[in-house]
């Protein structure tokens, strides 16, 4: 749950935002709760199950996005021609097969 939503639950069961939760009567947590369940918020694991969801329904119908998850890049637009590396994880270094009768320093 974002701020935009906590907001519009504290705006419907008129509960002051600046309270600390520490602060709430048992009263106002009964009513957070109720909003919470009344408006059929996803939170905790349905939140999760949700965004998955669209994840694979992206991959399985084959758009730019989906294809982009899959292949572990980044999805909104960023270069990856330098950077990305949170995204594309730790370099892997590419090794080169060498000729066996080569010598060292002469070509």
């Amino acid at each position: 749950m974002g701020p935009a939503i906590a907001k519009r639950i504290l705006d419907q069961t008129n509960i002051d935002p600046n309270l600390r939760a520490k602060n709430l009567t048992p009263q106002q947590l009964n009513e957070i709760i109720h909003s919470i369940t009344s408006n059929q918020i996803a939170i905790e694991g349905d939140l999760r199950r949700e965004v998955q969801g669209n994840l694979k329904r992206l991959q399985a119908i084959n758009c730019y996005r989906g294809i982009r998850h899959r292949r572990g890049l980044p999805v909104r637009g960023q270069r990856t021609s330098t950077n990305a590396r949170t995204r594309k994880g730790p370099r892997k270094t590419v090794g080169v097969i060498r000729n066996k009768d080569a010598k060292a320093g002469k070509v």
